[in-house]
């Protein structure tokens, strides 16, 4: 078999630790929900709202183009 280009599951971390065991190239995308509060926690609360949007801009951009735009935009914010 082929290894697969890309694997998503259910946060299974035995899953995970054997799929990079005998297919390490496989990516494994992770949640966006987890990405932006990972994120927000670093910052004080009163700035979380307008990240949260900003974060938001960058994962439901409708090109690659864009979310590259607005992830030019956060980090200036």
């Amino acid at each position: 078999m082929n290894a697969p280009k890309l694997a998503i599951g259910d946060g299974a971390m035995g899953l995970w630790a054997a799929l990079y065991e005998v297919y390490p190239k496989t990516q494994q995308p992770r949640c966006w929900m987890h990405k932006t509060m990972n994120v927000l926690n670093c910052l004080p609360k009163l700035s979380q709202p307008k990240e949260k949007a900003a974060l938001h801009d960058i994962w439901q951009a409708e090109t690659k183009d864009n979310a590259d735009k607005a992830f030019v935009l956060l980090i200036k914010t």
